[in-house]
């Protein structure tokens, strides 16, 4: 077993535990994993990132991942394996000889 599906085992037994099943469908997933990327956006507001607290940004992150983790298990996901396949999808749209130091997107190379 992964660390990333220790992890998401280890959510789900707190939801579990909690009787928090009912409210975790993938759409108020989503809505919980957009709403928890704000509060992480919210640590930068009105700073430069080294000012952002550290503390605050590590707990809005494990927010973030974890509703992210959750997301990706009600849909039978390996998070592993999908972020290995996008690694290599913008291998292929982003070619490090071309894009090498630019900010460009794909369709501006």
């Amino acid at each position: 077993m992964s660390d990333i599906s220790d992890l998401t085992k280890k959510l789900i037994e707190f939801r579990d535990a909690r009787d928090w099943k009912q409210f975790h469908n993938p759409k108020d997933l989503a809505i919980a994993l957009s709403i928890e990327s704000g509060e992480l956006l919210e640590a930068f507001l009105w700073k430069s990132s080294e000012r952002a607290s550290k503390d605050k940004v590590k707990e809005e992150l494990a927010d973030v991942l974890a509703y992210a983790f959750l997301l990706a298990n009600e849909y039978g996901l390996d998070v592993t394996e999908i972020l290995t396949a996008k690694i290599e999808a913008n291998n292929l749209k982003y070619p490090a000889d071309k894009v090498k130091g630019s900010a460009k997107k794909y369709n501006e190379i």
